[in-house]
């Protein structure tokens, strides 16, 4: 049995981090029976989840999850997709994870009100006396991150008009297909189904979710990738 390490469900959602989100619907994709698993963060192998374990293999991040299933359990995610479809997808899902998530960690981990109503609750098992430096030290962490890796030493308008451009990519690549896939989901509908399903998450205040929600598109396919693969969920 695969067990899934993960945050657990909250906030609405499968799991607030979209990468966590993006390996379940693999594992779901691929019909493989798994359990979740909440308490796994401090042995996480790269320091942050998603990882699994699987018959004594520790498997950590969502990409060599995927590499894993499709080896170990010989599924072919992209089976029905085109050679050249596949490239633009892969182009699409690095825009993604590289460049429009972390528009999105500034808006949940640094917007004081956006934090206080996600992120804060992720500390529930943290002790109460030390709570409030954990919290200063992440928040620390994930600024000095942002900064880093770029996007941190824009502006918040700057920002945010550069995700809404990955977010109007993401809506011409969909186009008027059901899924990235075309007809049927492939490799790529895990990372898009679990980042636009997150990105739409009311519980933040976010000019990419109201941008996001103008495309109709888009809103049509999270709906239909929950309802495929999480009816579970969206019914509880």
């Amino acid at each position: 049995m695969i067990i899934l390490f993960n945050y657990g469900r909250m906030l609405g959602l499968p799991d607030p981090s979209p990468f966590v989100f993006k390996a379940e619907l693999m594992l779901r994709m691929a019909n493989l029976p798994y359990e979740l698993n909440d308490n796994g963060f401090n042995k996480a192998p790269k320091g942050k989840l998603p990882y699994i374990a699987d018959d004594g293999v520790t498997v950590a991040d969502s990409l060599f999850i995927r590499f894993h299933i499709e080896q170990k359990y010989k599924i072919n995610f992209d089976a029905r997709v085109s050679g050249e479809r596949q490239a633009v997808l892969w182009a699409a899902e690095r825009m993604v994870e590289e460049h429009l998530y972390h528009g999105v960690v500034r808006d949940r981990w640094v917007d004081d009100r956006n934090f206080n109503a996600g992120p804060a609750h992720y500390f529930g098992k943290v002790p109460s006396l030390i709570r409030p430096l954990v919290i200063k030290m992440v928040r620390g962490h994930m600024k000095k991150a942002l900064k880093a890796h770029g996007m941190g030493r824009h502006s918040v308008a700057e920002i945010h008009r550069l995700c809404r451009a990955d977010i109007g990519v993401l809506a011409s690549i969909l186009g008027d297909r059901l899924y990235f896939g075309g007809d049927e989901p492939c490799g790529a509908d895990a990372c898009f189904g679990a980042f636009i399903t997150s990105l739409l998450c009311p519980v933040f205040e976010s000019p990419l979710r109201d941008d996001l929600a103008t495309h109709a598109n888009l809103l049509a396919y999270s709906e239909r990738m929950m309802a495929r693969y999480f009816a579970d969920f969206v019914t509880r």
